[in-house]
């Protein structure tokens, strides 16, 4: 699985993992707080834990609260809490709402349909990467909030 994760880094472009870590972060920051009796915490307070600027953080945080993965409190008070229990909350769930792009994507323009790899190619690698993409979303949904923060107090 360690070669799997370095060649999905290499591949699917830093930016989307980087999104997905910092949201993943960002969630097992709040559980955390949540479990101390802070159920609230800023941006800025996340973004310290993060260690990012609390702008990039808060566009995180708006596609999670996009896809209920956590709320906005305002007025008094105001900041952001888990939209549910970190134990419903999968790295799925958290791929699905950060990471727009796909796993693994084919040619950007249609190859050369004279040469026969580039007839060839798109119908082969679509099945490579739909097989590659159903086991990576099998091991994020495998894994929630919870476990997250459980193995990093372990």
């Amino acid at each position: 699985m360690v070669a799997f994760a370095a060649w999905v880094g290499e591949t699917a472009g830093v930016a989307a993992n980087s999104r997905v870590t910092i949201a993943a972060h960002a969630l097992a920051w709040m559980e955390l707080a949540r479990r101390r009796g802070r159920e609230v915490l800023t941006s800025e307070e996340v973004a310290a834990s993060v260690n990012t600027n609390a702008v990039i953080l808060r566009r995180s945080l708006g596609d999670l609260q996009r896809a209920g993965l956590v709320r906005a409190r305002r007025g008094n008070g105001a900041g952001y809490c888990l939209g549910r229990p970190a134990t419903e909350i999968t790295l799925l769930d958290v791929w699905l709402a950060v990471s727009p792009e796909p796993l693994l994507a084919l040619h950007h323009s249609e190859p050369n349909l004279q040469c026969p790899v580039g007839r060839g190619i798109r119908p082969v690698l679509t099945d490579l990467y739909d097989e590659a993409t159903d086991t990576f979303r099998t091991t994020l949904a495998r894994s929630t909030v919870a476990d997250i923060l459980h193995r990093i107090l372990a």
